[in-house]
């Protein structure tokens, strides 16, 4: 693997008195795809929420690239090159599949509302390229035959697919992926395992993790960060995980 992309060090997060998270450390090479598990209420998605700006830590460092992002807001990181997905889908449900990938590419459209009004050449080139964009990932994620329905009316693993490709336009460094297999069937978790691969060699983007699947997580992961009670138990490849002691008591107790 390349070098470092994410380096989180010592990560902190208290709200009041509630010690959320407690000296999380890890890094997430450049072609990486790194995950993050452990029992319900071990602080995976504060941890999340962190990375992606949603929450301050309370101490500790995140750099990306060897920059500071901790304490920038979300949107700030995300022009930074880092994105996700929720538990719980977030798409513009009452726009078109296509229309939420356009909207998606907002940020990257050369154009302004001047040019818009006056329908200027550079503003038509940049609406064609936006479309051209959309249209591939219509294609690559499978959705080009709903383009345009309502992205509240897809089947949840469409929806789930639409909900990665409005990432992936953006031109992500890294993919923060948040419990992506909840509510799929069989068949749908192996195809995402196969689309997560496809999307970190075909498309130059690390990949960060959470996940209850434990068997999607173990086949798609190049390392895995387990956590308890907002604390780091152990990091390292999938095969150490599954058999190291301390993971198998986090998960199944003892007697």
């Amino acid at each position: 693997m390349t070098p470092g992309l994410l380096k989180v060090s010592g990560l902190v997060m208290r709200f009041g008195g509630l010690l959320a998270v407690d000296g999380i450390e890890f890094d997430v090479a450049h072609d990486e795809i790194f995950a993050i598990i452990g029992p319900n209420g071990a602080g995976k998605t504060t941890v999340f929420n962190c990375v992606g700006g949603f929450y301050k830590p309370t101490s500790g460092s995140i750099l990306l690239d060897k920059r500071r992002i901790n304490g920038l807001p979300s949107h700030k990181v995300a022009q930074r090159g880092v994105v996700r997905t929720f538990q719980n889908v977030r798409l513009f449900k009452h726009l078109t599949v296509l229309e939420n990938l356009l909207v998606a590419q907002h940020r990257h459209m050369q154009t302004g509302l001047l040019q818009g009004l006056f329908n200027v050449p550079s503003y038509r080139k940049s609406e064609r390229q936006a479309m051209h964009e959309a249209a591939r990932w219509l294609d690559l994620m499978g959705l080009r035959q709903f383009s345009n329905r309502e992205a509240g009316n897809l089947a949840y693993g469409h929806q789930r697919r639409l909900e990665i490709a409005r990432c992936m336009i953006t031109r992500p460094r890294l993919l923060m992926l948040d419990e992506p297999a909840a509510g799929l069937n069989p068949q749908e978790k192996h195809d995402l395992r196969i689309l997560i691969d496809r999307l970190r060699k075909d498309h130059d983007v690390a990949v960060l993790l959470i996940e209850h699947d434990m068997s999607l997580v173990m086949n798609v992961s190049d390392r895995i960060l387990v956590m308890e009670n907002g604390k780091p138990i152990v990091t390292g490849l999938p095969a150490t995980v599954r058999a190291d002691p301390r993971v198998i008591k986090a998960y199944l107790g003892e007697e």
